[in-house]
């Protein structure tokens, strides 16, 4: 069984364009949408007065997109939350997904179905040999008022099986960082491990599991000192996320946690790399044939990652160049035109599977990689 898609170079071509294209048509399809006032949104609509353009007549095609302003997160601080409703989406039930509030006003995004759909497509990249369907899953990650808790539940139900969560709040984490307090953080992070092996051991036959690096290797030592290995745990299939996800992490995972490739260990791990704001960026298979590097591809059209010159976000750096990234989200629910990440890494070239940029060695971005607090999540 090959988990790598292959193409020739006139297939990458056609299947490029068609990308392209459907990009171009879901972009302007987007801006209608946002733009119109029946359906759009009162945060967008009010926004829309203060343009030099008109989005509806001037945003032919996705490039026309940096016609607008970049985006800025503090839009996202503070309410009322009901500005980011689409009129066209009134009446359904919403969700609220926050982000960061360690130190003040989190970052929320209202949420209606975007998560069911984010999910349910990344579900069709999984090998259905590994992440079985049917099978039980653990949700091995923050829970509380982030979007993975229930878009990993969601994922579970939408393949046939039944999610176990445990409880982890990683503002605590976080403070327990700041104040130096790392016999707590142990602590902390030994509790939240003990949860997930009393569910392990009893009986409900989980095969799938999402979590985090630091998390997985948390797991991984204390199975060691109990004498067993991942294997005993029964899971075959792990997607995982996260910047701490690096080739060399998940060489030692594969090689030493696991036990070999996944034909030799029959365990599958696929990272991921997404957000509130963008979805899940899939990856392509990660082996030792490639180093164990690591490239991810956004859900696109839905979202779109570039990675653009530091000094200059309407610049798309050279293949294999650094730069940050920047993402640009198109969904009914939710619009975010050239929103600059807190994360950077190299351009790369379209895979088979997924035929546009893609983004390797993602890191926080160095502006602020000194002052970023990387919790047991």
């Amino acid at each position: 069984m090959t988990l790598v898609e292959t193409a020739t170079p006139a297939e990458m071509k056609s299947r490029a364009q068609a990308a392209q294209d459907q990009l171009d048509k879901h972009a302007v399809e987007t801006i209608q949408w946002h733009f119109h006032d029946s359906t759009g949104s009162p945060f967008w609509l009010e926004k829309k007065r203060g343009l030099k353009f008109d989005p509806l007549k001037n945003v032919k095609c996705f490039a026309d997109i940096q016609k607008f302003p970049l985006f800025e997160d503090d839009w996202l601080r503070g309410g009322p939350i009901s500005r980011w409703i689409p009129k066209g989406l009134a009446g359904k039930p919403t969700y609220v997904f926050e982000t960061g509030g360690t130190t003040g006003i989190p970052k929320s995004r209202m949420v209606i179905e975007d998560h069911w759909t984010d999910y349910e497509n990344f579900s069709a990249t999984l090998p259905d040999k590994y992440f079985p369907k049917g099978s039980n899953w653990l949700m091995l990650g923050p829970s509380g008022p982030r979007r993975l808790r229930l878009a990993v539940e969601h994922l579970a139900q939408h393949r046939g099986g039944i999610c176990f969560c445990i409880d982890l709040d990683p503002r605590w984490v976080v403070k327990l960082i700041k104040k130096g307090w790392m016999e707590h953080l142990e602590a902390y992070k030994d509790h939240c491990i003990d949860q997930v092996l009393s569910i392990l051991s009893a009986g409900h036959d989980i095969k799938c599991m999402f979590t985090t690096p630091k998390l997985l290797e948390a797991l991984c030592t204390k199975l060691e000192k109990q004498g067993k290995t991942f294997k005993d745990t029964g899971i075959t299939g792990i997607f995982s996320g996260g910047t701490e996800f690096t080739p060399q992490f998940t060489r030692f995972c594969i090689e030493e946690y696991f036990g070999g490739s996944p034909e030799e260990s029959g365990i599958y791990m696929t990272p991921t790399y997404g957000n509130t704001l963008m979805g899940l960026a899939c990856s392509k298979p990660v082996g030792a044939a490639d180093g164990y590097k690591i490239t991810y591809y956004a859900p696109q059209p839905r979202a779109v990652i570039e990675v653009v010159d530091f000094d200059d976000p309407l610049k798309v750096v050279p293949y294999g160049d650094s730069g940050r990234v920047k993402l640009t989200t198109l969904t009914k629910e939710l619009f975010v035109p050239g929103f600059l990440e807190r994360d950077e890494g190299e351009r790369e070239q379209p895979y088979a599977k997924y035929p546009w940029d893609g983004i390797s060695g993602v890191k926080p971005w160095r502006g602020i990689a000194a002052t970023t607090t990387v919790g047991v999540y």
